[in-house]
């Protein structure tokens, strides 16, 4: 089946909230090569007025994974995870995340845009803090082969 272009402007629930913890945000930063001490020690972070471990900027994809797996279960998509490869991927921060932040996001397709048998599908996903105040907007452009 092809890409669903009727998920254009479609919205997907909320994921269940995300707490952020020192420990993963510390992992993160070893795995992603953020040696900066705001990343792994809490009174650097402290020093520079953060709560906490401040979680390098491609920490959101972790929650925005969450979003991108209920498009992916999406029966009708047309979305397949061997058919797909991550393409393109950007942030939009209002602030950092820091460790003790509990998440949401929420997942909604702004395009899709075909490409032979295949297609290219942006979504955007909106991550909010406890409070509902935006964090971050994670932007994703997913490259869907087609079958054969």
């Amino acid at each position: 089946m092809p890409v669903n272009p009727a998920l254009v402007g479609r919205e997907f629930p909320p994921t269940a909230p995300y707490l952020v913890g020192r420990e993963k945000v510390r992992e993160f930063a070893r795995a992603v090569f953020a040696d900066d001490p705001r990343h792994v020690d809490p009174a650097a972070a402290q020093a520079l007025g953060y709560a906490d471990v401040v979680a390098p900027p491609t920490f959101a994809m972790v929650i925005q994974d969450q979003t991108l797996q209920i498009l992916l279960a999406e029966p009708d998509s047309g979305i397949t995870l061997e058919r797909t490869i991550h393409a393109e991927q950007r942030f939009r921060y209002t602030r950092p995340i820091v460790a003790g932040d509990e998440l949401v996001g929420r997942l909604s397709v702004t395009g899709v845009r075909a490409i032979g048998k295949g297609a290219m599908v942006t979504s955007e996903a909106e991550i909010t803090d406890a409070a509902g105040q935006h964090v971050v907007t994670a932007t994703s452009v997913l490259l869907i082969g087609g079958e054969d």
